[in-house]
């Protein structure tokens, strides 16, 4: 089987769980029977700071790294942290940003001021960018805690996987107690956004 390579970076602030989201995406790709490299960096992510982690997946993947102007898909879980991370996406590639504020440590303690109108920015960049309330969603099913799912079932409209795998990965990867919200997270993410 032949797969198109691709490359999606996940940035976000410490405890939006970042992490959780790249390693549902790196499972349901090797679920599909990709090749899949991911790494991330967050050594601030306890204390609120930055948070980027990098999938990359298809028919061979040689490292984990994306490099700059490459990634197909930027998937944003606060809006400061798409403009930071705004150079790795591609020309023709996707930005999908959460629009809820959660201010990081360098916003917080006055080093970098931050933007009235933080996604107006990324238009710049990019004509594809998608906003999403994730956090409306997420509260909806009363679980804000499931930010990072619904984000992905937005990007999952641009992947090829199905549902059941998604599904399977979640399942896989999340506490039993919580398999059932999380699943509703990610169809409500799928629901509310078009592309």
């Amino acid at each position: 089987m032949n797969f198109k390579n691709m490359s999606v970076v996940f940035t976000g602030v410490g405890g939006q769980g970042v992490i959780l989201a790249s390693d549902l995406l790196s499972e349901v790709a090797l679920i599909h029977g990709m090749d899949v490299k991911k790494a991330e960096v967050h050594g601030m992510a306890q204390r609120g700071g930055s948070v980027i982690s990098y999938v990359k997946f298809g028919n061979k993947i040689f490292s984990p790294l994306v490099e700059k102007r490459s990634a197909d898909i930027l998937c944003s879980f606060e809006p400061l942290e798409a403009i930071r991370y705004i150079d790795f996406i591609k020309e023709d590639g996707f930005v999908i940003t959460n629009t809820v504020k959660n201010f990081p440590l360098t916003a917080i303690f006055g080093k970098i001021p931050y933007p009235d109108n933080p996604i107006e920015l990324l238009y710049k960049f990019t004509s594809k960018v998608y906003e999403i309330d994730a956090l409306k969603i997420a509260l909806e099913i009363k679980s804000p805690n499931v930010v990072n799912v619904v984000l992905l079932g937005a990007i999952s409209k641009l992947l090829p996987f199905s549902d059941d795998e998604w599904f399977r990965a979640i399942q896989k990867k999340v506490k039993a107690k919580f398999v059932e919200v999380n699943k509703q997270a990610f169809s409500k993410g799928k629901e509310a956004i078009s592309f």
